[in-house]
């Protein structure tokens, strides 16, 4: 189901969602303070991607990392992740609406989570 699931989000759209979160992560990754953002940009487009039989799960902050992830993850929220996660949101609710756009709608939900509060996160 996976399979056939993530073939229908590439022919439908995802393809296009994971070009411009490469290109973020490009663009991003030319600075050196935007090379962390630019990571998480990446790991967005692999998600979205391929979607189906992905899950994402939050990372045992470490001693050292958890306090500079929460701040990191402030700085994503007001440049721009607060956006991106809430065009996934719109897209999921509308994909809802439908029976047929149910579980893309359901992708677009975990993507959500993964685009709102990247840092600490890591798809399976």
């Amino acid at each position: 189901m996976s399979l056939i699931g993530n073939i229908l989000w590439i022919v439908f759209g995802g393809w296009i969602i994971a070009i411009e979160y490469a290109a973020s992560g490009i663009i991003a990754c030319c600075t050196i303070i935007g090379i962390p953002f630019g990571l998480q940009f990446f790991k967005l487009a692999v998600l979205s991607l391929v979607p189906f039989g992905q899950k994402v799960q939050v990372t045992e902050p470490k001693q050292l990392n958890g306090c500079l992830s929460s701040v990191l993850n402030i700085l994503w929220i007001f440049t721009g992740g607060f956006v991106i996660a809430l065009t996934h949101l719109i897209l999921a609710v509308l994909l809802c609406i439908t029976i047929i756009g149910i579980p893309f709608g359901k992708q677009h939900f975990k993507l959500v989570s993964l685009a709102f509060w990247p840092f600490g996160r890591k798809p399976l």
